[in-house]
């Protein structure tokens, strides 16, 4: 199946965005485009500075003269992130203006955009001017609410329009993390295996295919990715807006991210900064990617045919018990709440835990194979990023092995997920699992 093929495919299971524009030089399809889902309406161009001048100003330019009434607003700050004072102040442009946003930048401004005009009951028209990640066409919007990285549920745009030669003229640091942020389905899809199979979250068919099935041809030329080759960013850029379709599906971003993303959102959550500055999602996540490889890596290496069900019944704790320790483990978390109330959304009983370890048991051969199909090995991972320009050691975005190690508990218990951590606390192997990452010979040896 080509480009053109894949994506005609998924814009038929996507439940939000209806057109989908990836070529060269095509920012002039952008009023004709608005013009068909917005006739009669006012635009208005939301950039930042940097955003502006590489293609909002071009935007600009076509709408003006294809006579559609059109305004525009630029967020002036250096700096910013998806924070809930930009919501706020995004709200009250949208309220004075009544226009539509076309949303002229990366995933910031567009997660800004999506989520304020769903506040508006309207969809909007988005512009990527970088590959840098996979929220372009997800249905939800990553925002930081009272302390707490959370994904607020709106629906993705209803067209985008990505100029390839814009793309591949971003800065190469964010081309590498949308590079990163695709890698991540690699073990996401494998964890999203693991859900299905003990009944957490089942495999929805068409958010699966339209993404998984070609997701190592589009990883599959990092030296083009690196070099800025048209063909290679288009490709990336492709899977990341793909990934996006399969959110929309799937109604929400498990075929996207599990345990990969939350060392990212971890981060972002305690105002993590390198050399002065934040660290990028893609970025933050290339290393919960490669530490969550090693932790599936591991994880199939387990006999789980000759598992003891009914001693990791016997000492399943209970609810209680387990909030006491999500509130021990986030006490001095900037959310300390986070972990009980996640805990208590995804706890099985004990009755439960058998069946899914039943569940387990019972297909381990057949599952342990496809995990390790899936999933690609820490050595690989690690040479792919180290192609593309992304970080491969914890401390190219400055943290320690050991700041990683710490993470690993709140992981568990941020995200009412289900994930791989989850199923090895039931299984009694979750110390193990998680000591092969930092033993000697370990992905991040200690």
């Amino acid at each position: 199946m080509n480009s053109q093929e894949r994506i005609a495919a998924a814009l038929k299971v996507s439940t939000d965005t209806r057109a989908f524009e990836l070529g060269r030089g095509n920012l002039d399809k952008v009023p004709a485009l608005f013009n068909k889902y917005f006739e009669g309406r006012t635009a208005i161009v939301v950039a930042d500075n940097n955003t502006w001048r590489v293609a909002g100003s071009e935007v600009f330019e076509h709408f003006s003269k294809s006579g559609i009434p059109t305004q525009k607003f630029l967020f002036t700050e250096d700096e910013f992130h998806a924070d809930w004072e930009h919501i706020e102040t995004l709200d009250k442009v949208l309220d004075e203006s009544g226009a539509i946003a076309v949303s002229v930048g990366s995933g910031t401004i567009n997660d800004l955009c999506k989520l304020c005009s769903h506040h508006h009951g309207q969809s909007y028209l988005t512009v990527p001017t970088a590959a840098s990640v996979d929220g372009y066409t997800s249905f939800g919007a990553s925002i930081t609410y009272q302390n707490a990285k959370q994904t607020f549920e709106c629906p993705a745009p209803v067209a985008v329009v990505a100029d390839v030669d814009v793309i591949a003229a971003a800065p190469k640091e964010m081309t590498a993390a949308g590079y990163a942020d695709l890698a991540a389905k690699v073990p996401a899809g494998a964890e999203w295996m693991i859900a299905d199979v003990v009944g957490a979250e089942p495999i929805i068919p068409d958010a699966w295919h339209v993404l998984q099935d070609c997701l190592d041809e589009l990883l599959g030329d990092p030296e083009g990715v690196a070099a800025g080759e048209p063909k290679a960013i288009s490709d990336l850029f492709e899977g990341l807006i793909l990934s996006g379709f399969a959110m929309q599906a799937a109604r929400s971003s498990r075929p996207a991210s599990c345990c990969d993303h939350l060392f990212s959102h971890i981060l972002d959550m305690t105002h993590h900064r390198y050399k002065g500055k934040f660290v990028s999602h893609g970025f933050q996540v290339a290393i919960g990617t490669l530490t969550m490889c090693a932790v599936l890596e591991h994880f199939v290496k387990y006999n789980l045919e000759d598992i003891d069900i009914d001693a990791c019944v016997a000492a399943w704790p209970t609810l209680e018990s387990e909030q006491q320790r999500a509130l021990e483990i986030f006490k001095d978390f900037p959310a300390p709440k986070l972990g009980y109330e996640n805990i208590a959304k995804k706890y099985s009983d004990a009755a439960a835990v058998r069946k899914e370890l039943e569940a387990v048991k019972a297909v381990w051969s057949e599952l342990k194979a496809r995990i390790a199909g899936q999933n690609y090995s820490f050595a690989k991972m690690q040479k792919l990023f180290k192609i593309v320009g992304a970080p491969y050691e914890p401390e190219h975005i400055g943290i320690t092995r050991s700041d990683i190690q710490a993470m690993f508990p709140i992981v568990q218990l941020m995200r009412w997920r289900y994930n791989v951590l989850d199923l090895a606390k039931r299984l009694r192997l979750y110390d193990d699992l998680v000591d092969s990452v930092f033993t000697k010979g370990g992905a991040w040896e200690l």
